[in-house]
């Protein structure tokens, strides 16, 4: 996700492969990995960033996927990586050789000027899940920092309601969260993994947008709100609320962009 945001109106396949188990193993998949990957790029038009590993258990085909929208999904298995959100690429067939075309975007027609926008390291932004038990006092800690990612349950929730004596301290969350979004940029992100945010559904989604709290629609992991967030701080800090939510590398499904 970093690459795809940092390497900008890249004019060449940059595809990344990896190994579930190491090289220097009879049943290592690495070898797959390289040569699909190799597969990909000769027998395609792609520019931009992916990953290429295997799609199931078995050593026969692996699959592309979208740099911004791939997570490991297993801390072991070889088909661990799989796309969230989206369809993947491509599949490639290992011993055939067999490139099966998914949704490869066309290449682009006009000349495109290619950049390296890096991402500052001396940024600090926090990733805070909803949780039970959750305590205003939590979000002291980011007061001083440049960004928050709220990974919220459901639609995109977070513990701020109050309805009786024991969820009081959900009154001082929003109060909470409310003084950050007035220094520094909250983005709501779907713990699910899967789906995207509908803030406007239900009320407590819509107070905490009123709250300052951006985000709505997104169908981006948290881990890929985190590096966006990161990416506009460092080279498009005026516009972050008009862009998190716009699509720039494929991070942003293709429904969501047209709600």
């Amino acid at each position: 996700a970093a690459l795809s945001f940092i390497l900008e109106n890249v004019p060449i396949p940059v595809i990344l492969v990896g190994a579930q188990r190491s090289s220097d193993r009879g049943s290592s998949d690495a070898a797959m990995n390289l040569l699909c990957a190799a597969e990909f790029i000769v027998k395609t038009d792609y520019v931009g960033v992916a990953v290429c590993m295997h799609k199931s258990e078995s050593d026969d085909v692996c699959v592309i996927i979208p740099g911004t929208k791939v997570r490991k999904m297993h801390t072991s298995r070889r088909d661990a990586f799989k796309p969230v959100n989206c369809s993947p690429l491509a599949e490639i067939d290992f011993k055939s050789r067999k490139l099966v075309k998914l949704a490869v975007p066309e290449k682009p027609n006009e000349p495109r000027t290619f950049a390296v926008k890096l991402i500052d390291s001396k940024l600090k932004i926090g990733l805070l899940y909803a949780h039970p038990q959750m305590f205003a006092k939590e979000f002291e800690c980011y007061e001083s920092f440049d960004g928050l990612v709220l990974a919220g349950t459901g639609l995109g929730h977070f513990p701020i309601s109050e309805i009786d004596e024991f969820t009081k301290e959900h009154k001082k969350i929003l109060a909470a969260i409310k003084a950050l979004a007035k220094d520094i940029p909250v983005v709501m992100s779907p713990q699910t993994i899967y789906g995207a945010l509908q803030m406007d559904v239900y009320s407590p989604g819509r107070v905490i947008q009123e709250a300052g709290v951006i985000g709505n629609f997104s169908d981006m992991t948290p881990e890929t709100t985190f590096v966006k967030l990161a990416w506009l701080l460092s080279n498009h800090k005026k516009e972050v609320k008009e862009l998190i939510c716009k699509n720039l590398r494929g991070e942003i499904g293709h429904r969501q962009m047209s709600l």
